[in-house]
Parts: C-alpha cells; sequence; structure tokens
C-alpha cells in the first residue's frame, strides 16, 4: 500500500531514538507521509534531531531518577501530548518504548508499532507491551522475556540482527571531523557514563556516579598524548566528574561534556570506546572499533550477538581490569580492516528494523 498522504505520529523519547529514527524519518518522508514528530526533553535528545535538521515539538521531559517524579512528569507530558495528537489525528503511531505515546495510541485506538532491545528495562516494558500492537525485537533476545512482560506472542515481529545496525547500514564516515577536533586517527578515546536516572539503575547508583572518575585517570597517565572525550548523560555527573577529577581538568587533552556532534563519525576514528551503556559500544563494535562495556549487571544478549559474529566488544564490569585492558588494546596496532569500509560487509548480512518497520506500516495501515 502507498503511504502518500497518510499522516503518521513519532514519539521520541531518548537519543537512541533520535539516531535511530532519522533514516526513518527519510523514508516516511520519501513515501509522501505527513509526519508528526514530538520529543522529549531527555540527555541529548533534542541536540541530536536539531543536529538532523528534524522537524518537530518539543512536548515534556525527562522526571530523573525519583520515582514521584518520573510518575508527575509522565502526567504532565500526557496532558500536553493529548492534544496535539488528537488534532493531528494521525493513521499510526511509531515509537521506540514512549510510555506516554503507547498509551495514547490506545486510548485514542491508533494502529501503533514500536521496537524494544531492552526487556531489561522492565518498569516501562510494563508500560508499554500490553497496550502497543506491534512490537519489532531482535532474535538474539529470548522471545520468552518479552511475553514474561505481557507482550502478544502472536505481535512480536522477530529479525535477524541488533537495533543499532538501522543507523550504521548506511553510514559513511566523514574524516573532516578528525580536522575538525584536531585529532589524529587512533589517538583518541570516547568514554560514556552509565545512565543512572533511567529505571533499571534505581537502587544500583546515585544520579551523579560514574565509574570513569576511576577509569580514567590510570588511563591518561599511561597515555598523556590521547585525547579523552568523557561524555555524560546530566548536569550531576558533570559535576560529580569535574570535582573527581579537577587536578586532571586544566588538561587540554581532556574533554567532560553533555553532548558531542557527529558521534558516530568520531566513534569510528577512535582508538577505544569505553562506556556504561549499551548503545554507543555497540554501534562502535559493529564499525570494527574496539568496545568495552561496564553496564553493572549481566551481559545483554546483544553483546553476545556481536561478539558471537567477530565484532569487538568485550563486557568487563571490574575497574581494574577494564583499565588493563584498555592498555593491552591501545598498545597494539590497529587491527585489518580498521578505519575501512569494511565493516559494512558484515553488517548487510544482517536485517535494518527500519526496513522492516516501514514494510510492515505499509502493509497494515488503515
Amino acid at each position: 500500500m502507498s503511504l502518500s498522504g497518510k499522516k503518521i505520529w513519532i514519539d521520541v523519547e531518548q537519543p537512541k531514538t533520535a539516531i535511530m529514527f532519522n533514516s526513518l524519518f527519510k523514508k516516511l518522508n520519501n513515501e509522501g507521509v505527513n509526519l508528526l514528530i514530538t520529543a522529549r526533553d531527555y540527555d541529548s535528545t533534542f541536540h541530536i534531531l536539531d543536529d538532523q535538521d528534524i522537524d518537530y515539538i518539543k512536548v515534556g521531559a525527562h522526571g530523573g531518577q525519583k520515582l514521584d517524579e518520573k510518575l508527575k512528569y509522565h502526567i504532565e507530558r500526557l496532558n500536553d501530548l493529548l492534544p496535539l495528537v488528537k488534532e493531528f489525528a494521525p493513521d499510526h503511531f511509531i515509537t521506540f518504548t514512549s510510555v506516554e505515546g503507547v498509551r495514547i495510541a490506545y486510548g485514542l485506538k491508533i494502529p501503533s508499532i514500536g521496537y524494544n532491545d531492552e526487556p531489561r528495562n522492565v518498569p516501562v516494558c510494563k508500560l508499554v507491551f500490553p497496550f502497543i500492537d506491534n512490537i519489532i525485537t531482535p532474535n538474539c533476545i529470548p522471545k520468552e522475556w518479552y511475553i514474561q512482560l505481557y507482550a502478544d506472542p502472536k505481535k512480536i515481529i522477530r529479525y535477524n540482527g541488533i537495533d543499532e545496525i538501522a543507523w550504521l547500514h548506511e553510514f559513511k564516515p566523514n574524516p573532516e571531523i578528525l580536522n575538525e577536533f584536531d585529532l589524529e586517527k587512533g589517538k583518541y578515546i570516547i568514554m560514556r557514563t552509565e545512565p543512572s536516572a533511567a529505571c533499571y539503575f534505581i537502587d544500583k547508583l546515585d544520579p551523579n556516579e560514574t565509574s570513569l572518575s576511576r577509569i580514567f585517570p590510570p588511563l591518561i597517565n599511561k597515555f598523556p598524548e590521547y585525547k579523552f572525550f568523557l561524555l555524560v548523560r546530566n548536569e550531576k555527573q558533570e559535576k560529580f566528574l569535574k570535582n573527581k577529577l579537577k587536578s586532571h581538568y586544566q588538561n587540554k587533552n581532556l574533554i567532560i561534556t553533555r553532548y558531542l556532534p557527529k558521534l558516530v563519525d568520531l566513534c569510528f576514528y577512535s582508538g577505544l570506546v569505553i562506556s556504561g551503556g549499551g548503545t554507543i559500544v555497540r554501534e562502535s563494535s559493529l564499525l570494527n572499533i574496539p568496545s568495552i562495556e561496564f553496564f553493572p549487571g549481566e551481559t545483554a544478549p546483544q553483546e553476545h550477538f556481536l561478539s558471537n559474529n567477530g565484532f569487538p566488544l568485550e563486557h568487563i564490569r571490574d575497574v581494574d581490569r577494564i583499565v588493563s585492558r584498555s592498555i593491552e588494546i591501545l598498545e597494539k596496532s590497529p587491527s585489518e580492516g580498521r578505519f575501512t569500509m569494511s565493516f559494512r560487509d558484515k553488517i548487510k548480512n544482517f536485517e535494518n528494523p527500519n526496513q522492516i518497520c516501514l514494510n510492515y506500516v505499509k502493509i497494515n495501515i488503515r
């Protein structure tokens, strides 16, 4: 079925969604779709949408780590979204895991489809799965995990791959990023803090904490000529790190920031990526970049998928081991295939979830 003239609402609730859906926005625009894009103020979501020149409406914010604040902001965002959606009257709703978006789509009987690769986020999944019409999930994550969180097994769409393939399928690195930041290929490190305000991090970390305060010092002492980008998720983490690393803060090779433009380009030419969350290290390993995740939990199925398919991703939780393994990686010469387009040949062996979503909507839109 042609989508020309159809109205589709997309809610962008987090940075990953903003990155992942950029190619989907383009595909839908090429189909002649009338789009309503709403977005929540969380982490770098607005920055990413702005850098991509996406036309969107800002609606609501993330509630932080406290449960009562999460609920308060959820209620406020429902109230703000409802009149926009009623006026637009969409034919279909697309989301990643927007709780407010799914609830409104269900209440207004708008057909819906979403993606989910994080059933570890139990509170959000329990609020989304019972009400969404269809959910796109990677084969590598057991289907039973979704069913246990009230997803209808008949409405689960499976695919061979992981979400990050959606935006790397057509990615072409731009070497100009090296000049913009005065960087040498392979001579800098990108580090990302843990998502300490997320539902599944409550009781694991204080909102301001990050293990980067212990990982970074020995590495810059060992590699003082390298540049280090420490990418934080919120103001509290930024203040925490600046205080903990105040003896290093005047070092021109240390950059602590809440946002980095053209992050995928920066990852591609880096020597190593280290992160307390999954998304950035999954995409960096897909680009053939040595990557270490220190998420304080069990290794996720997506990480097993990447390792089993030869992508350079390791999950290490012990700080001393992270440091020693990082040194081992950086002291070696770059492996064959680094800084080339060879990653695309490997990625083409897997399915693109954005294309699966587009095909499904074209068949099922009313």
